[in-house]
């Protein structure tokens, strides 16, 4: 319950700083910075790809961004598919967060506190930002130089696509003079709040201070988030019930989830089915595996994220395996590190993402083109991060 009470109020109180409008100057920004310069174009994707998910809803990330960003990597003939690798991966980084997804599921199965879980996980976020980062440098580098090699903004783009020329001339006729930045709705222009923008950066970082800091569990700190955010925002009572209703659905969608996967895992535990999945696994694995078997798996987690969706990663898999590993003497936290650590990266090069499906479609890729394009790339870099992992001794 503490868990589905913590997704139901970050999703609220999320949904409306991104109406304040709190966000959008920061992505604006990074977009006027890197405008022109390939490097600083594929570096400042990866960065607008991580502050866009603060909000933890992978759809808001790609709408935020992809519309953005489309025009600006037309103009300069650059890939979409790499602008979608960056997002996917700047996004998987911040998806550690607490009150983004998979550190809250594995809370309904272990009990842990979320916040419990996420601390140790910072330094490995961190590095995970410069890796990135470097990542993105090297990424522009290369396209930079595949770009002069084609000669022109409408051959580097047929290469990049697979098209022919006439088709990427149009692609960029489409997009090539569009404004670089999403248009607002009338009604989402009247949402905003620019004269507001300091008070709501201080409600912002008091919530992430109280988050990492522990006083409070995460349900309470978003419930109170909530509040102060609407007083200050949106005094009158009629918007603030507008407000809740306009993003109750997500909400309400993602708690009814963790309440069914709690009850779920709850006779599973409580009618033993889950010990007699253990011990016939454990009786298949020669005993050197048993102690070792999170880390076996973290290594191929990423992969494993092609045929399992994140509920069934975190619900069915993530329970067989503490069974296993903990009466060997390893801690859960430890267990769900290893897992969330080699998995999270690949959120959105899944196909089981109903997000990845909408950045698709927004940037007018092949899914299976992307997923080949970035999931080597992804898959080391995830690696990269439980080498990390385990230098800060979470393992």
């Amino acid at each position: 319950m503490q868990v589905a009470t913590m997704f139901v109020f970050a999703i609220v109180y999320f949904g409306v700083m991104q109406d304040t409008g709190l966000f959008r100057p920061v992505i604006d920004g990074l977009i006027r910075l890197t405008r022109g310069n390939v490097v600083f174009v594929a570096m400042g994707t990866a960065a607008i790809g991580i502050a866009a998910h603060l909000d933890g809803a992978g759809a808001t990330t790609f709408l935020l961004t992809i519309p953005a960003l489309l025009p600006l990597y037309a103009r300069l003939g650059m890939s979409r598919y790499l602008m979608l690798m960056l997002l996917a991966t700047g996004a998987g980084v911040t998806n550690m967060l607490p009150w983004a997804g998979p550190p809250g599921r594995a809370d309904a199965v272990t009990g842990i506190e979320v916040t419990e879980l996420w601390r140790p996980l910072i330094p490995v976020q961190v590095t995970g930002v410069v890796l990135l980062l470097a990542l993105a440098a090297w990424h522009g580098f290369r396209e930079r130089r595949r770009i002069e090699a084609a000669g022109s903004p409408d051959a580097a783009i047929a290469a990049a696509d697979g098209t022919g020329i006439e088709v990427a001339r149009q692609r960029r006729a489409d997009f090539g003079d569009a404004a670089a930045g999403p248009g607002l709705s009338e009604a989402e222009a009247a949402l905003l709040r620019p004269k507001l923008v300091w008070a709501n950066a201080a409600i912002f970082v008091l919530v992430l201070a109280t988050l990492v800091s522990g006083i409070l569990p995460a349900a309470y700190v978003f419930m109170i988030g909530v509040s102060v955010l609407m007083v200050v925002n949106y005094p009158q009572v009629e918007i603030q019930m507008d407000r809740i209703r306009a993003h109750a659905s997500a909400a309400l969608t993602m708690g009814a989830i963790i309440l069914a996967a709690g009850s779920f895992l709850g006779i599973m535990d409580g009618s033993g089915v889950l010990r007699s999945m253990a011990g016939a696994l454990v009786s298949a694995l020669p005993d050197s595996a048993v102690p070792v078997l999170h880390l076996l798996l973290g290594l191929v987690a990423l992969p494993i994220k092609l045929v399992l969706s994140t509920d069934a990663y975190c619900f069915r898999l993530l329970p067989v395996v503490l069974e296993i590993t903990t009466p060997a003497g390893v801690p859960a936290a430890e267990t769900v590190h290893a897992l969330v650590i080699g998995n999270i990266v690949g959120t959105f090069n899944s196909p089981f993402s109903p997000a990845m499906w909408l950045a698709i479609g927004l940037a007018r890729a092949e899914i299976g083109r992307h997923i080949r394009g970035s999931l080597l790339i992804m898959w080391t870099y995830s690696l990269v991060l439980l080498a990390a992992g385990a230098l800060f001794g979470l393992f």
